[in-house]
């Protein structure tokens, strides 16, 4: 059982984690990628992007099993030779990106639900993603599994309170839904955009052993991940088609449609996700630096070499956003998405294949 876990659960629940504070925490992404295509072309979205998700998880899990590779660096020098320097240059801009958002949002949502200044929600993140970084990849993938869990129980209470609270007949809404032109490259982008991720995340899958298991962590990840997508796209049915406008759809919905409870828990949580993916992306870097400066296989950063990497990181981060960088990279993102694609998305599954058959 306990095995199960490390090869089912953890790469899930670490790659669900660091999508979650960004993807699921506003609804905002929901909308954009998925609910704006219509009710019932917003769900073929979601399978699309599924598909894609397990498709790419799948060979990125069995190309890192078969040689053995868990830090982005080793694994993309092996996948696409000395071109692996463009995904590092599109990742550190995600990876700043990414920062900046985490950082502003815990203190944004501090200040305007709690009336706490801004620079407590801040500082606050930085100090738990420095402790769980201390404490190394283990302390990292229990919290973002543990964690991981404790938000798919918010996010079914926040669906069955909302539908409770609807006077919606969600099933015939959703078939009789309108299918708007555009649905099919929605959830290709979200899923492409999001993917840039995975190879960073790989320190979650050393448990994998088999091809089998490789195949089918990928398939549960990329379901698992779709999980939350496919239940806001389905609770905004109750508040369609007002919830499109809405620059935070997840807390309008709960403040027409919930209790203040469930907008107080629901905070909370995501102010761990916010945390979980700061958290997740440093470790990922620990990995990287760890291959290029470790003497041998048990060699290893020390403690406080692992939190001043995070404290320097998440500082730079949060710099860039209150510079307005952020803002800048963010206006980019269907450029990067289309950037990971050809580094890594198209590789992984046409190179990545050959090479995993060629090694059998």
């Amino acid at each position: 059982m306990n095995r199960i876990f490390h090869v089912y659960v953890v790469p899930a629940a670490v790659f669900i984690s660091v999508v979650m504070g960004g993807g699921y925490g506003t609804g905002r992404e929901v909308v954009e990628f998925f609910t704006r295509y219509g009710l019932l072309g917003g769900l073929f979205g979601t399978i699309a992007a599924a598909c894609v998700f397990s498709i790419v998880l799948a060979c990125t899990y069995e190309f890192a099993r078969v040689f053995q590779l868990y830090d982005y660096r080793s694994f993309f020098k092996k996948l696409i030779g000395r071109f692996w320097v463009c995904f590092e240059v599109l990742y550190l801009l995600l990876f700043l990106l990414v920062l900046g958002v985490v950082s502003s949002a815990a203190g944004n949502i501090l200040e305007q639900e709690f009336a706490t200044p801004g620079y407590v929600g801040m500082v606050g993140v930085l100090v738990l993603v420095v402790i769980l970084v201390y404490f190394g990849r283990e302390a990292v993938e229990k919290v973002l599994t543990l964690w991981s869990i404790g938000m798919y129980l918010v996010f079914g209470y926040y669906f069955i309170e909302i539908l409770n609270n609807g006077d919606v007949e969600i099933l015939p809404t959703l078939t009789q839904g309108n299918i708007e032109s555009g649905w099919l490259r929605g959830g290709i982008l979200y899923a492409m955009y999001n993917l840039a991720i995975a190879p960073v995340l790989l320190f979650s899958t050393r448990a994998i052993q088999t091809r089998r298991e490789a195949l089918l962590a990928g398939v549960i990840a990329g379901v698992a991940v779709m999980v939350p997508a496919l239940l806001f796209h389905i609770s905004y049915a109750v508040g369609h088609p007002e919830v499109l406008e809405q620059p935070v759809p997840n807390y309008w919905m709960m403040s027409e449609y919930a209790s203040p409870l469930l907008l107080i828990v629901f905070l909370v949580a995501l102010l761990g996700t916010l945390v979980e993916t700061g958290a997740g992306l440093v470790q990922g870097l620990i990995e990287r630096i760890e291959m290029v400066v470790k003497v041998d296989a048990n060699d290893a950063l020390s403690q406080p070499a692992r939190a001043a990497i995070a404290i320097a990181t998440l500082l730079f981060g949060g710099l860039i956003g209150s510079l307005g960088i952020v803002a800048l990279v963010a206006q980019g993102y269907s450029a990067l998405s289309v950037g990971f694609a050809l580094v890594y998305i198209i590789p992984i599954c046409t190179l990545g294949v050959i090479k995993i058959i060629k090694s059998a």
